[in-house]
């Protein structure tokens, strides 16, 4: 089932087309990621999405519902985790996440959505005591308070250290495992790989290519693609990480 249906998108900025008439669905419980070069578009997609620009050509729906005629009920529809997460200072974890919840008329525990994400020990802490990764993980417990049936994430893992970004790509499946619908873009082509059910391709604007991972690299294969091969059963970040540990730092 499609829980996102978009259809001919459009995005237009001193006429130029920066989201030229893109289509494309996302299934429920999947992992869907939009790559592409700086300027291609990605996040002003997400933003049309999330109901942060209007649309100026083109459809979307998000579990039926019109995203530029509905924008009220498409804000309880979707998570969304922005690029660079900013919360008001001197407030402690669990009444940062108490406040979220009651944007959304919700009354929740703070302590088993901290739990979920690594932070219940930080739950008395201050957000500005927080370190990068951490302020990631809370910002996407804040985003689902209200069990939103998308979430929405803009390249969450940059200028994370290694052990913070593999243990966001894990919190990310779990968000799947949900049943949650996730839409992400990124900058780096092992974390879309591993994580992402199917990938969009965007650049200039449109969509030019879209496919599972595996079936992308076959179709590059088939077309005659080849480069010397050196197969390594590990990576420098697998050191990096064997010998600094795969727990979280503070």
């Amino acid at each position: 089932m499609n829980i996102v249906e978009v259809r001919d998108l459009v995005k237009v900025y001193d006429d130029k087309r920066v989201v030229d008439g893109i289509s494309f669905e996302v299934k429920k419980g999947e992992i869907f990621g939009i790559l592409g070069p700086n300027g291609a578009g990605k996040t002003t997609t997400l933003e049309m999405l999330e109901t942060l620009r209007p649309i100026d050509g083109g459809k979307a729906k998000i579990n039926g519902v019109d995203v530029a005629k509905q924008p009220d009920e498409i804000k309880r529809l979707i998570g969304v985790q922005p690029q660079t997460p900013a919360f008001q200072d001197k407030t402690k974890l669990r009444e940062v996440v108490e406040m979220f919840a009651a944007a959304y008329g919700e009354r929740v525990n703070p302590l088993d959505f901290l739990r979920d994400v690594d932070l219940d020990e930080k739950a008395d802490a201050y957000v500005e005591q927080l370190s990068g990764g951490q302020r990631q993980r809370l910002s996407i417990t804040t985003a689902l308070v209200h069990g939103p049936k998308v979430f929405f994430l803009d390249e969450p893992t940059t200028g994370l250290d290694p052990q913070a970004r593999r243990h966001l790509w894990e919190l990310i499946e779990k968000v799947r495992d949900r049943g949650v619908s996730v839409i992400m873009t990124t900058h780096y082509m092992d974390e879309a790989e591993i994580l992402c059910d199917r990938i969009a391709v965007m650049d200039g604007g449109k969509i030019i290519a879209l496919d599972t991972p595996k079936n992308l690299i076959k179709q590059l294969l088939s077309r005659g693609f080849k480069k010397t091969q050196h197969v390594e059963q590990a990576n420098l970040e697998d050191v990096f990480i064997d010998l600094t540990g795969k727990g979280l730092r503070d």
